[in-house]
């Protein structure tokens, strides 16, 4: 097998993951998995329901928060962005310049009240035995709804704008697939003197069974097609 076979291969298991709550079971099949994923869910809850990212408690404006049980209500126009709202900790693979790696990362997902999500991601590469080995990507950003650029009719197109540590501002527009799963591609880069020259991405996130988060992205190589680039699966911690 060829390094692009493996790619493809690699890629097509990871997003058939962030897929899969749009396959085809069977109804006595899927029932079941829903009432699993449902008790699954009640009982993290008992633990993550009460946690919340910390805040200062004497700012005038509302405060961020991660938990939609807390705090400020969520804005209307960010209903189908709801389930990202969390503290979410997992592992996941990437590749690099020099091959493939494994990564811990955390991300955090909050609001105020206003009509943006706040995001923040950082994670930090993993030895052979699972432990922290040294900094990794860390980027930070906000998710909000906008009229569509490519067709003004629309009201669903979703706009990311990301700043990366490494270096480079990266603006994404995209899309809901469904209620719990949202695809996303750059729509325009632009580096530091300092930073490094990547490609542009598309991502795929979604909600997947046990109510984790996990995504894909596929990054523009030299030779202009999408590669994988980082994929992981990551639990509820907060909210």
């Amino acid at each position: 097998m060829t390094r692009a076979d493996d790619d493809a291969e690699r890629s097509d298991a990871a997003e058939r993951q962030v897929r899969s709550g749009e396959g085809s079971e069977g109804p006595a099949r899927s029932s079941r998995s829903g009432e699993r994923a449902l008790a699954q869910a009640a009982a993290r809850a008992k633990v993550t329901a009460s946690r919340n990212i910390p805040v200062f408690d004497d700012l005038p404006a509302p405060a961020d928060t991660a938990n939609l049980r807390q705090g400020a209500d969520l804005h209307t126009t960010l209903l189908a962005l709801l389930p990202l709202v969390g503290v979410w900790r997992g592992v996941g693979e990437g590749r690099g310049r020099h091959g493939d790696y494994r990564f811990g990362q955390q991300i955090v997902v909050s609001h105020d009240g206003g009509d943006y999500l706040n995001w923040e991601a950082r994670s930090w590469r993993l030895n052979e035995t699972g432990e922290y080995e040294g900094h990794d990507l860390r980027e930070t950003g906000f998710w909000r709804f906008v009229d569509d650029p490519d067709d003004p009719t629309e009201s669903q197109a979703i706009e990311l704008l990301l700043a990366h540590s490494a270096g480079y501002i990266e603006l994404f527009y995209g899309r809901p697939r469904n209620q719990s799963s949202w695809e996303l591609v750059t729509d325009a880069l632009a580096c530091s003197k300092s930073g490094v020259l990547v490609g542009g991405a598309k991502r795929l996130y979604g909600i997947v069974e046990g109510g984790d988060l996990a995504y894909v992205e596929e990054r523009v190589d030299a030779d202009g097609g999408l590669v994988p680039h980082l994929s992981a699966r990551l639990s509820r911690y907060a909210g």
